[in-house]
């Protein structure tokens, strides 16, 4: 990969912080926040109170991006932890009987 990170300002409960983080983690990062239809912030924010003192803000972001594709590619579930077929990324095509 040779996109270099880039620093972008978040509010956190009303403080600013800036992260750096690689375009295509701010680009999966933005995609998830919209497809749960909330802001950036608001789920920065979350993350920020899920992460502990020894992890930065940067790293629990992709950490949490990470996660998020992963879990959708396996069909599991984070709360459950049991495969979820229709999550499932790679399906095999209807009427397929393998």
């Amino acid at each position: 990969m040779t996109s270099r990170p880039a620093k972008h300002s978040l509010t956190l409960r009303g403080h600013r912080t800036s992260v750096s983080l690689e375009p295509e983690f701010w680009a999966a990062f933005r995609e998830i926040a919209a497809a749960r239809g909330r802001p950036l912030n608001a789920l920065a924010a979350e993350i920020d109170e899920d992460r502990g003192v020894e992890v930065g803000l940067a790293s629990a972001i992709r950490l949490f991006v990470l996660r998020h594709y992963r879990d959708g590619a396996t069909g599991f579930s984070r709360k459950s932890r049991r495969a979820d077929p229709s999550r499932r990324v790679c399906r095999p095509p209807p009427g397929d009987r393998r």
